[in-house]
């Protein structure tokens, strides 16, 4: 499963769950800090994707898709990932979402899942609704590619 799973964060943004929505977010930060600053940078978006791949895996409807998977690298692809996407000095070289998911079978409740956990992972990592805002910005264009199975 090559460069797969990480690509699946990519397109979370388009489902955002309305109980998530409604939950208090942290406050915003100033004006002047960087949407990557306000991610805590790489060392920030390390511990987002500690927090992130545990709950992955321990989610019944996405455990069944990370448990078996090389958790270590999708990690590092993920930080990659989030580092390139929010102008941090970082180059993603992993697969694009089309080709990465062609084979997965992804679904709906999968990818809703998915999007649920990546917020809580925010949510407890303090990173503002703003910041986190534009991250899903970025990443919602990509659910096409991701959900294969209609």
């Amino acid at each position: 499963m090559k460069k797969t799973f990480s690509a699946l964060l990519f397109s979370v943004a388009s489902m955002c769950s309305a109980t998530l929505l409604a939950q208090t977010p942290p406050l915003m930060p100033p004006a002047s800090i960087s949407v990557y600053e306000a991610f805590g940078e790489k060392p920030g978006l390390v511990k987002l994707m500690d927090d992130f791949m545990i709950r992955l895996v321990a989610d019944p409807v996405t455990g069944p898709i990370f448990a078996p998977a090389n958790q270590v690298r999708i990690k590092a692809e993920l930080v990659e990932q989030f580092c390139q996407l929010l102008s941090g000095p970082c180059t993603y070289k992993g697969l694009d979402m089309k080709t990465a998911h062609a084979n997965l079978h992804i679904n709906k409740p999968q990818f809703n899942a998915l999007v649920e956990e990546l917020q809580i992972s925010m949510n407890v990592m303090n990173i503002s609704f703003r910041a986190q805002n534009q991250l899903l910005a970025q990443l919602a264009p990509m659910y096409r590619d991701v959900i294969t199975v209609k």
